[in-house]
């Protein structure tokens, strides 16, 4: 699928980026109650780990909308034969990681380290395009160390639309995969937006989206198109796991649904919900609850709701009235708040 295929383009004009750590099975049912429309990823599950360990608690997913599924690996046999294992979760895209630069990925030889070998890469993709009739997408990088960005970039997109990728998602910076760590990866190389636009300039009907640096709905608004150029998609990382109250108002700005964003009642009731059936199943509060630290940024009590989330509900035998009790903190302060939405 290129991007004129209007049922792929509508699944991915937004999305949340795969974040690892951060966008486990909780966060995405978190981040789909305030958006039914974005495309949501898992965080990287490394092939292996579908292969040979425990593919029900991987994999499990209870969120309703399109979510894509992430792998890692180098091996195209072992994707393959993940993307096959994975065909009973219901995930509508397999996404490759070709951009990740932790020192975990690089020794398994894969993530971010594959932008250094582009024949390899489509390798993998034409063995997960043969497992599965879903489409097979990449999340890469600009380059990697002293590459030249211009032809890096190039190989790698030549490689994985001749091995039939439906779709490129590029993090438009370099990684550094010798000096800086994970985090200083997605801060300290600069941001080359104009280099995403030039790859779509160049290839038309591919489908590109961009990622990193993008601050808000509006910043990734208003990045999706430039001098004339329109990107197909945008994909928001840390912004949307920071402050994902913002993920209330994408469907209105990305995909034009007139609905009303979700109140704040409504949505602290749903999780205070789905918490308790975690917590039922033998879960504990804090594995829900640790996401939606951010939601409050900027509102009265804001500082107590951090608090009782960050040490009550960590305790054990915490349950959803901790959540409840810190919603408290803030809900006098929302019913006299303007809220100040996206324009």
């Amino acid at each position: 699928m290129k991007a004129e295929n209007p049922t792929y383009f509508a699944m991915s004009r937004f999305a949340v980026a795969p974040m690892i750590d951060w966008t486990d099975r909780h966060c995405r049912f978190f981040h789909r109650k305030m958006t039914k429309h974005a495309l949501l990823y898992t965080e990287m599950v490394v092939a292996d780990a579908i292969i040979h360990g425990d593919r029900a608690r991987l994999l499990d997913d209870q969120t309703a909308g399109p979510v894509a599924l992430q792998l890692g690996g180098s091996d195209p046999d072992k994707l393959a034969k993940a993307v096959e294992l994975a065909a009973p979760w219901p995930y509508g895209e397999i996404n490759l990681n070709v951009g990740c630069p932790s020192d975990r990925v690089q020794s398994g030889t894969f993530g971010a380290c594959l932008m250094k070998d582009p024949k390899l890469v489509g390798n993998c993709v034409a063995a997960m395009k043969s497992a599965t009739g879903l489409p097979v997408t990449v999340k890469c990088r600009l380059g990697v160390d002293d590459q030249d960005t211009g032809p890096a970039l190039d190989a790698l997109a030549a490689a994985v639309w001749a091995a039939g990728a439906d779709g490129l998602w590029v993090h438009a910076r370099k990684a550094w995969l010798q000096g800086l760590s994970p985090k200083e990866n997605r801060e300290v190389p600069p941001l080359d937006y104009d280099r995403v636009y030039r790859l779509k300039r160049e290839n038309p009907s591919r489908f590109i989206g961009l990622n990193g640096g993008l601050e808000d709905l509006n910043h990734a608004l208003e990045a999706m198109s430039q001098d004339g150029i329109s990107l197909d998609g945008v994909m928001l990382g840390r912004a949307a796991y920071q402050t994902p109250g913002i993920l209330r108002h994408a469907d209105r700005l990305f995909f034009d649904d007139p609905r009303p964003a979700i109140g704040w009642e409504e949505l602290i009731a749903a999780m205070a919900d789905y918490a308790a059936a975690h917590i039922h199943s033998g879960g504990r509060l804090h594995h829900v609850t640790r996401h939606m630290i951010g939601l409050f940024q900027g509102v009265a009590g804001a500082r107590a709701w951090r608090q009782i989330l960050s040490s009550e509900a960590a305790k054990p035998g915490a349950g959803p009235e901790v959540l409840l009790a810190a919603f408290g903190a803030v809900k006098p302060a929302l019913a006299t708040k303007r809220e100040m939405e996206p324009v």
